[in-house]
Parts: structure tokens; C-alpha cells; sequence
């Protein structure tokens, strides 16, 4: 038997609009938080995700890190990012037919793991997407010093322009999610076209053939390309943050498990081919890839267009800033789950009577997003820097994230006695993926200060088991005094 078609009356429907369509019984159950309903369609929905991953950033900006590693071997680096990628991808849509909320992967952990678990997968996605929004303002940064000196021969002010980027995001995400996804939509299809035109004629330009250098992986070490793998698994972090679109996408038990799959395939074709492109096409007269500060100007050049470098440019710097907004947008709705379910304060938990958007929890993931970047930047540390330092703390929250989703959903499938063995099979090797990349990041050990980054995780987290805990306790202590009470 299909599901029953139900209709719903929400907060945005009048007397004089028809109410909205929910396609089933089972979208109809999710629970409700006072955003806005089923406004967003899959494009914008799908949107999210990208966005976040900020496809544009990774030519411009991550590529030549991994390059810096992989060397020939950069697209074997982002082509196992891919792989891994897509195990997670696997588990969380799997995850995204059934559950709908603003929670997003947090939700699927405290389904079936351990209540202190389900709190340190909270804590630590919501670092996930705050560092990753960081790290894009300091993207943002570095790409607005180098649109000024372009246009007008001076360097733009690093503090006011993290700030400003930041302030622009908390108010778009306080005014309304859709306008958010809309304008997050047309930045990156516009950014992602332009820097399609530039390889393509690239590769004309150079003439159609295949690079043997990169594909005998000529002068390439394993080490290197396992090192280039952690650094390419940054380009895809944020692929799921469609699921924190639960309660405002359209039918979101379909929508949003379709686009986190479809966010891990378009964006890893897009980063291999970015990465094959970019080794192949990069002039030997610019010197080495991983040291340009605008490759894709200069890659431009080497297509015949240079017209078009300036404008890859600002793409790059809006990109950044639409990245920025989409962590914004992403990190408040966790925020929101959190302090609904008792793990963050009540106040975040608030949601705007006209907006119906999580103002409270906008206002603090943007703070939070902005001191970053403001603070490093008034430390004259580079903006490209704050991008790599920023990047690399993210990606130790995704990193855990992922692995507990994947050893999550096997426990919930038993739980409703749907688990086969394939799942299982799934769960582990996206289990084996995430330690790979996570021995990746401490071995062999970075440079300072990167190398005091995972220690610094871990005392975050051990901070957020310690106020799980002393939550857990105040709601102890009010239920036997209510039940004294009694």
C-alpha cells in the first residue's frame, strides 16, 4: 500500500492560500520547530551542500595545497576523496529517508548511540561548520587582497573584511533561509561555469591528449598522496549539510537524501577534473602551482583568455562568501537542535515570529565564525593561512562526525529490523575510510602550529562530554525535586 496523501495548514498558509502538500504520511510526522516549511525545492535544497563545500575554493585554493603533497598524484588524491566521500554519503542518505530535522547528522547519532555520544557528535559538527565558515572568510580575505591590488593597486583591510563578510552572512541567514539558498544557488553555478570555460579552453589550448607525467604518477611517493588525500577531503566537507534543511525542504525524506549523494558525485567529477586540469595546464614560467597566490588568473593566461583571470578572481572571493553564509545557515539549525534537546542554552532554541528562522543561534554561530579570522587577521597571520589553520580544525570535527554516523546506522537498522549484510559491509568500510584520513592528519606529524590542533580538539571535546554532564545532572536534580515535590 503507497502512503497516505495528507495535507497540512502551516504558520505561512491564510484562509486565502491553500494549504501545503506533504507527500506522505510519514514527512507529515516529522517533528516541527517553527521554521518554514517545505519552502525550498531540490535545487535550493542541493544548494546548501554545495555551497557549503564552496566547489570555486578548491581550484583557487585547496588544489595547489594538495599539489604541494601529490604532486603528479593530485588527482589519484582526489579521486579517493571521492571514494571515501561517497562511503559516508551512503550512510547519511540512508539515514536521511527516514529522519527529517534541523538536527542533521547529530540527529542520527543520538538515535542509536550512547546520549554522550549523540552530545559529542553535536558539539563536534557544530565546531565542524563554525571553523569551516573561518576558514572560507579567510579565503574570502586573501581573494579580496587580491581583487584590490588587481583593480585599484592597493590591498584591501584584512579585519573590517572578515568582519563585514561575516555580518553580511548573519543577516541574510537572520532574514530568510530562501533568499539565502537562491542567491547561494546562482554564485556558484556562476563561479563553477566560468571556471569550466577556462579548462576547457585550457585544454584546447594545449591540445587533447593525456598527461603521461600524472598518469604513470611520475615522481609520486604513497605518502604524499595519503597526505594530499586528507587535504582533498577538506574540498568535500559540508557535502551533507542539506540534511540541517530537515524541516524547510520539500519533501525532504526524498530531496535531501538524493542531494547529498548527488553534492558528493558532481562535486568530486568536478574537483578530479579541476585538479588533472590545473596540474597540466600550469606554466612552468609561473613557477610552481602550490606557491601562486591567484592560479586561476594564471592559468587564464595560459587558456588565452586573461580577461577572464580578474573575473575568476571576484567568483573565487563571492564564493568564499556564499561558503561562509551556508556554514552559517548550516551551524544555527544544529545549534537550534541542541538547545531544544537540553545540550545547549534554551535561547538558542528560539525561532523569529516573522522570519521563522533561528535568529538567536544565527547571531551566535556567526559571532563564533567571525572571532576566528578577525582575531588571526589582527595578528597579521595571511588570510590563505587562516584558510589552511581553520580548514584543518573543521575537518577533525567532520572527520568524527562521519565515522559516528557510519557506525550508527547499522545499530539503527537493527533497531527496525531492516539490517542485511551490505549495510554493515557499507558501515565499515566508511568506518576504515574516516581512520584513514584521520592517520593522515597526525601522521607524520605537521608543522607547527597545525600540530597542536588535534590536542586542542580533543580538550574541546572532553569540555563538551564535561557540560553533557552537567546538564545531565540539573535535569536529574529538577526531576526528583519535582517528584519531592509530588
Amino acid at each position: 500500500m503507497s502512503p497516505r496523501k495528507v495535507l497540512l495548514l502551516t504558520p505561512e498558509s491564510t484562509p486565502h492560500s491553500p494549504p501545503v502538500a506533504v507527500e506522505s504520511a510519514e514527512e507529515a510526522i516529522q517533528p516541527h520547530y517553527g521554521l518554514q516549511r517545505h519552502v525550498l525545492g531540490p535545487l535550493e535544497t542541493l544548494a546548501q551542500s554545495i555551497s557549503t563545500m564552496a566547489p570555486t575554493c578548491s581550484p583557487a585554493m585547496t588544489v595547489p595545497l594538495v599539489f604541494a603533497t601529490a604532486g603528479n598524484g593530485t588527482w589519484l588524491a582526489y579521486l579517493l576523496a571521492t571514494g571515501c566521500t561517497l562511503l559516508v554519503a551512503m550512510c547519511i542518505a540512508r539515514f536521511a529517508q527516514e529522519s527529517a530535522s534541523p538536527g542533521s547528522l547529530y540527529t542520527y547519532t543520538v538515535t542509536s548511540l550512547p546520549p554522550v555520544l549523540g552530545s559529542v557528535a553535536a558539539w563536534a559538527l557544530l565546531l565542524a561548520y563554525v571553523t569551516t565558515g573561518a576558514s572560507v572568510t579567510g579565503g574570502f580575505v586573501h581573494y579580496a587582497n587580491v581583487v584590490m591590488l588587481e583593480f585599484t593597486g592597493h590591498s584591501a583591510p584584512a579585519v573590517p573584511m572578515a568582519i563585514l563578510a561575516v555580518l553580511i552572512s548573519i543577516w541574510i541567514a537572520y532574514r530568510d533561509v530562501k533568499v539565502s539558498a537562491q542567491l547561494m544557488v546562482w554564485v556558484e553555478l556562476a563561479s563553477v561555469a566560468l571556471i569550466s570555460t577556462v579548462f576547457v579552453m585550457l585544454l584546447w589550448h594545449r591540445g587533447l591528449h593525456v598527461d603521461p607525467a600524472q598518469f604513470t604518477l611520475k615522481g609520486v611517493h604513497f605518502s604524499g598522496v595519503r597526505l594530499g588525500l586528507v587535504l582533498a577531503m577538506f574540498s568535500f566537507v559540508g557535502f551533507e549539510s542539506a540534511t540541517t534543511l530537515g524541516e524547510e525542504a520539500r519533501h525532504p525524506l526524498k530531496t535531501i537524501s538524493r542531494a547529498v549523494i548527488q553534492s558528493a558525485v558532481l562535486s568530486g567529477m568536478f574537483f578530479i577534473a579541476a585538479s588533472y586540469t590545473e596540474v597540466l595546464g600550469f606554466p612552468a614560467s609561473a613557477g610552481n602551482l602550490n606557491d601562486s597566490a591567484a592560479p586561476m588568473s594564471v592559468l587564464s593566461m595560459a587558456a588565452g583568455v586573461p580577461k577572464l583571470g580578474p573575473v575568476l578572481d571576484v567568483a573565487a572571493m563571492v564564493s568564499m562568501f556564499a561558503c561562509t553564509l551556508a556554514c552559517v545557515t548550516a551551524a544555527a539549525r544544529v545549534l537550534l537542535l541542541m538547545a531544544v534537546n537540553g545540550i545547549a542554552p534554551s535561547s538558542m532554541g528560539r525561532v523569529h515570529k516573522r522570519n521563522h528562522t533561528p535568529h538567536m543561534a544565527v547571531m551566535a554561530t556567526g559571532a563564533a565564525t567571525m572571532i576566528f579570522p578577525a582575531v588571526l587577521a589582527a595578528m597579521k597571520v595571511e588570510g590563505s593561512t587562516v584558510y589552511d589553520w581553520m580548514g584543518s580544525l573543521a575537518t577533525y570535527g567532520f572527520i568524527t562526525v562521519y565515522a559516528m554516523v557510519a557506525v550508527a546506522l547499522p545499530l539503527h537498522l537493527r533497531q527496525l529490523k531492516t539490517l542485511n549484510a551490505g549495510v554493515i559491509l557499507l558501515a565499515a568500510a566508511a568506518v576504515a575510510a574516516m581512520m584513514l584520513v584521520l592517520a593522515g592528519t597526525l601522521y607524520p606529524i605537521p608543522e607547527a602550529p597545525k600540530n597542536w590542533l588535534p590536542y586542542l580538539f580533543l580538550l574541546y571535546l572532553v569540555v563538551a562530554v564535561g557540560w553533557h554532564g552537567s546538564q545531565s545532572g540539573k535535569r536529574r536534580d529538577r526531576l526528583t525535586a519535582d517528584l519531592i515535590s509530588e
